[in-house]
């Protein structure tokens, strides 16, 4: 199975958010994008991919019930081994 131009996109960004951390909106991404080999992503696409990587576990979304909009921040990895 080939992985698809959305899933290299969407990897692309996810290990941007790793790399910088903090809070990641629609317009963040967007402004990320234009520096990447995706920089036509508008926002659609940004939200659905934040979307993506939050419902696969990648990122935690983060509701603010004043300003209404929605954030993510990226889940941290547990890299401590089992033994």
């Amino acid at each position: 199975m080939s992985t698809t131009v959305e899933q290299h996109r969407r990897d692309w960004l996810l290990a941007e958010i790793r790399r910088t951390g903090g809070t990641w909106t629609v317009r963040r991404v967007e402004a990320v994008m234009h520096g990447s080999p995706w920089p036509t992503t508008g926002r659609n696409t940004a939200r659905k991919d934040l979307r993506a990587l939050a419902a696969h576990g990648a990122l935690i979304a983060q509701d603010n019930e004043i300003t209404k909009r929605r954030t993510y921040i990226p889940r941290l990895l547990n890299l401590r081994s089992a033994a």
